[in-house]
């Protein structure tokens, strides 16, 4: 059940079109960048004045039916062949039926358990894309951590697959290396012994903030991740403040004020029972809505993006039950 509700979810990847910043429901209609109709009207949303405060301060943690978040990537165009090669054959994620959003424009998806990355030829102008300095180089999410279990089968695929073997060096306990991406975004890879192999125990995404205790706010108490204790990483030199769903880990950390912001590079997504709830509650907040409140046509899908403190997209898709998704399962 839950792994075709990721796949319809991806469709809406593009909605991200406009910036919201007042944290307000807008009734005109917005596009994709590929020509799909967004519905944005009134009816989608609560009216918060009729629901209980208690609902209104509550986290979102409740309202996951995914047991993990995903995550999307954007890169320019014509690294298409190379990002998909990287990401199926170095990486070896699992390769999945790809979305067609357009007659020339597709979704391409990856599995990493029970979420998925997913890779979006095309960058938006109304987002920042700055990954220069690395992973302490800014805000945003600046890396994100795969595990296999074994680090010669690792070298052998990316050897294979047309790429520099990674070299992987004993810091924190076990064998890691960093690579990059064809798109420039840094890759951890782990070795632990008994790991799924693929990353299929899950997905790591690491998250540079400006502030620290405002991006731990944000993550625990609007989002509703589980908050783990720091974590040490002698490798990078930096310590950790995980924040979990299910297979997923968000680990922030604090790279100060002031230094260049990629809000486009990458992005998460959460699978929800209710996205309305969402929004009412990134009303009542004033959460920075970077896509209000809306319905894509066609796929019964409703979703809300929203920035986290440095901007960071936050997208939350709710299937509902007339989903294309939905009614191929009862066929």
């Amino acid at each position: 059940m839950v792994r075709p509700l990721i796949a319809l979810a991806c469709c809406a990847l593009a909605a991200c079109t406009t910036s919201v910043q007042d944290g307000a429901q807008s009734d005109a209609q917005l596009r994709t960048p590929e020509g799909a109709l967004l519905d944005t009207s009134g009816d989608l949303a609560y009216d918060i004045d009729t629901l209980d405060a208690n609902v209104l301060d509550a986290d979102n943690g409740a309202l996951f039916v995914q047991d993990s978040a995903n995550v999307f990537r954007r890169y320019p165009r014509e690294l298409t062949p190379q990002m998909v090669r990287f990401y199926t054959e170095a990486l070896a994620l699992r390769s999945l039926s790809p979305i067609q959003l357009t007659s020339t424009q597709q979704m391409i998806l990856t599995g990493v358990g029970s979420g998925q990355i997913k890779l979006s030829a095309g960058q938006q102008g109304d987002r920042s894309y700055d990954l220069s300095g690395g992973i302490e180089g800014g805000t945003g999410i600046r890396f994100l951590r795969l595990t296999y279990p074994d680090a010669d089968v690792v070298r052998q695929r990316f050897s294979d697959a047309g790429f520099p073997a990674p070299e992987f060096a004993t810091t924190d306990g076990f064998p890691a290396a960093l690579v990059q991406d064809p798109a420039g975004l840094p890759i951890l890879i782990a070795i632990h012994e008994g790991a799924s192999d693929r990353s299929d125990d899950g997905i790591g995404v690491g998250i540079g903030v400006s502030d620290l205790e405002r991006s731990r706010a944000f993550y625990r108490d609007f989002v509703g991740l589980e908050e783990w204790a720091d974590i040490e990483s002698a490798q990078l030199g930096l310590t950790f403040a995980p924040y979990r769903h299910g297979e997923t880990v968000l680990l922030l950390y604090e790279v100060g004020e002031g230094l260049p912001a990629d809000t486009g590079s990458s992005g998460i997504q959460y699978v929800v029972s209710d996205a309305p709830l969402v929004d009412a509650r990134a009303r009542h907040r004033g959460v920075p809505v970077e896509t209000p409140l809306n319905r894509l046509r066609g796929f019964d899908l409703t979703t809300i993006w929203l920035n986290d403190p440095d901007g960071v997209t936050n997208y939350f898709a709710q299937v509902g039950p007339n989903s294309r998704t939905a009614q191929a399962q009862g066929d």
